[in-house]
């Protein structure tokens, strides 16, 4: 009797440890199994043994390692089906390449697969040189990763093939130990296909489950749905569809949509290759319908959902309403910003284009001027006018609740958290507008918080750890110069860049004298006053004040002169005294000298700061020393070298301003315009020492 021993020579490691592993499963506990890899070396010569060689592929390449007394046996291969059930889960009809080293061995896997019942996959042979290569995006393979095509995006290896019964047989038979083992082996190996076919079945089993329990779920969803392959082919028609279209659903699973649907419209905007539009309205079968589309291109599948264009359109309104409790929506419109002044219309005429963006915008402009109500309209304007609007302002608001309110918090973050956690207004505003009052008043910590949110478009709750994306269009507003405040080191420059993408200036009342007499009638429209008469000298003395607490300083003197008139009549002694209305505040430049030349200036309501008129007129003066003319082009050329650089045309508008405020002299002369002794002393007044 041979000495029981096995050597087993195959042409690559990964092959040699999986039959190895196949044959110590089987023959393992009476066989010493001996084994070498082509690829690794074989070292030795081989003698007096029983040699399994994995393929006659190797023949030539072992023949110097096989001496004297030995059996070779050339093992038949089969796929192995220890990771065929990966193959089940592939759609039918998916094309794929089948990738190997040699053509024989992928003719004879394509074949072997073929009688296993693997025949819902489309393979195409596919083994190093060969020419002619379908373009797919699934290859499969029996553990020759290395082969696979670079085009190909999914690859499925399931191993190098297993040895069949017949060749563990004759190896028992050239052993010696076919009577004494064939019994026992053939048990191991039917109890291997037994575990195989159990997996397969609870594999199945759980397929179904899923499956059944995905039709429970898109029948019980409120909205049709229907899904189509490139083809038309109907895949999915759940419950809600066939009540609307009166077709039970099983009857028309993989019919043509033309088959089903008779709206030649809504057919074509099903199947329609380009998706510029996803939403539109139908009525099928006498039952008005929203329709939205859209493609799940790895799958070749387009769904389209039915909604009830009624109930939605009651939806819609029951989230306003919904809304509307909370205060999470726009008061006003444009058509609530009342005056017919040119600056103000120039203004609200700006608005309405930003609005149209998704940009950050600055609002800049005087306590009073009506921030709130351009912010609102704003939102109102933009293509966000559905989703919420929320506001704060950060002057009302104490420091320790600013970073709470704005990011929202986990529980357990602090004393006093809230259980759950809490949204803060990024989320609560999610898919609509945050309108940011005052926004020069909150700390450095809020805003380096603040700018990550806004370039990210995400944040962190305090105390989380979870990145959470927000879709926010942010409106920021304030009263104060943030130039000063970055001067001062008290607001980030990067923060104020990343605010006034978009920028507009509310011009201050005392320059919209022309609008006081509509706006005075409005506020009594509004307190339900029109019965009152308003004496002329009443509204002249009126216009003569500077309304440094603009529009809400007036309400607020109408509201009083309409609580102390007589006879319904204003007249000029119910006119608060001078106590009453607002001073003007002084501002200091950055070496503490008073601002005499601005407060005495004719203001202009420029839309620009003011630190830029000064950079202007530091141009012109570096100019006249010079001994240059003075032009548009000369100061846009010379700007292009200061922190400011300015086109010809923002030099005219900044010179037009420069010019009313007595600054500047424009001439169209040879020598061009000049700057004034106003001016010169405007400029040793704010920078003294110069």
């Amino acid at each position: 009797m041979r000495e029981r021993k096995l050597v087993v020579l195959a042409g690559s490691e990964e092959t040699r440890k999986t039959l190895v592993a196949q044959l110590s499963e089987f023959i393992g506990t009476f066989v010493q199994i001996e084994s070498y890899a082509v690829d690794e070396g074989i070292g030795r010569v081989i003698q007096n043994r029983v040699v399994l060689l994995s393929s006659y592929l190797i023949e030539e390449e072992v023949a110097a390692f096989i001496g004297k007394g030995c059996h070779l046996i050339t093992a038949k291969r089969i796929v192995n089906f220890h990771n065929i059930d990966q193959l089940f889960t592939v759609p039918k009809g998916t094309e794929a390449l089948y990738v190997n080293d040699f053509p024989e061995t992928v003719n004879e896997a394509i074949e072997s697969l073929k009688n296993l019942g693997i025949d819902h996959i489309k393979l195409y042979p596919y083994f190093p040189g060969k020419k002619m290569v379908k373009d797919v995006s699934l290859a499969i393979t029996p553990g020759e990763m290395e082969l696979v095509p670079n085009s190909v995006k999914e690859v499925i290896n399931i191993g190098p093939r297993l040895i069949d019964m017949t060749t563990i047989i004759t190896v028992l038979d050239k052993l010696g130990l076919l009577e004494e083992k064939q019994e026992e082996v053939s048990t191991r190996y039917i109890q291997t296909i037994i575990q195989l076919s159990r997996r397969l079945a609870v594999a199945t089993s759980e397929a179904n489950q899923v499956s059944e329990h995905l039709k429970k779920v898109v029948d019980g969803v409120h909205d049709g749905i229907l899904a189509v392959d490139r083809k038309g082919k109907i895949t999915v028609f759940n419950g809600i569809l066939e009540k609307l279209l009166g077709f039970e659903g099983k009857r028309v699973i993989g019919k043509n949509i033309t088959d089903v649907i008779s709206n030649k419209d809504l057919v074509t905007f099903i199947m329609a290759e380009d998706e510029k539009e996803a939403n539109r309205y139908f009525t099928v079968e006498y039952a008005d319908v929203i329709v939205h589309r859209f493609s799940m291109e790895a799958e070749g599948t387009i769904v389209a959902t039915f909604k009830n264009a009624v109930e939605t359109i009651e939806m819609e309104r029951k989230l306003r309403r919904e809304l509307v409790k909370r205060g999470h929506y726009a008061k006003y419109t444009f058509n609530d910003i009342i005056g017919h002044n040119k600056q103000l219309l120039e203004t609200k005429e700006i608005a309405e284009k930003l609005a149209k963006t998704q940009l950050t915008i600055l609002i800049q402009g005087e306590s009073g001027t009506g921030k709130e109500l351009f912010a609102s309209s704003i939102h109102h304007a933009s293509n966000r006018h559905n989703g919420p609007f929320l506001a704060v302002n950060f002057s009302a608001l104490p420091e320790e609740l600013v970073e709470s309110e704005l990011f929202g918090y986990e529980e357990g973050a602090f004393t006093g958290a809230k259980k759950g956690g809490r949204k803060g207004l990024f989320e609560q505003a999610n898919g609509g507008t945050l309108f940011l009052d005052e926004i020069g008043d909150i700390s450095l910590k809020v805003q380096a918080r603040l700018l990550r949110v806004l370039q990210e478009k995400e944040l962190l709750r305090i105390g989380g750890s979870e990145i959470i994306p927000v879709d926010v269009r942010v409106v920021a507003a304030t009263n104060r110069n943030l130039l000063e405040l970055i001067e001062k080191g008290e607001f980030r420059e990067d923060l104020y860049h990343r605010l006034k993408v978009l920028f507009i200036h509310l011009p201050e009342l005392r320059k919209r004298k022309d609008d006081m007499e509509a706006l005075i009638r409005y506020f009594m429209h509004q307190s339900g006053r029109m019965d009152v008469k308003i004496e002329a000298e009443v509204l002249d003395q009126l216009k003569r004040y500077h309304w440094y607490g603009n529009i809400r300083e007036l309400k607020n003197t109408i509201d009083y002169m309409l609580a102390v008139c007589e006879d319904h009549v204003i007249r000029i002694k119910d006119i608060p005294n001078e106590s009453f209305f607002q001073s003007k505040r002084f501002g200091t430049n950055e070496r503490g000298v008073k601002q005499h030349a601005y407060s005495e200036a004719p203001d202009t309501g420029s839309t620009i700061e003011e630190q830029e008129l000064i950079t202007v007129l530091q141009i012109i003066r570096e100019i006249e020393e010079k001994g240059l003319g003075i032009s548009r082009q000369r100061i846009s050329e010379f700007s292009r070298n200061s922190s400011l650089p300015l086109s010809e045309q923002q030099v005219r508008y900044r010179m037009d301003l420069l010019q009313e405020r007595g600054f500047v002299e424009k001439s169209r002369g040879r020598l061009g315009s000049k700057m004034t002794e106003k001016g010169r002393n405007f400029l040793s007044t704010i920078y003294t020492g110069e």
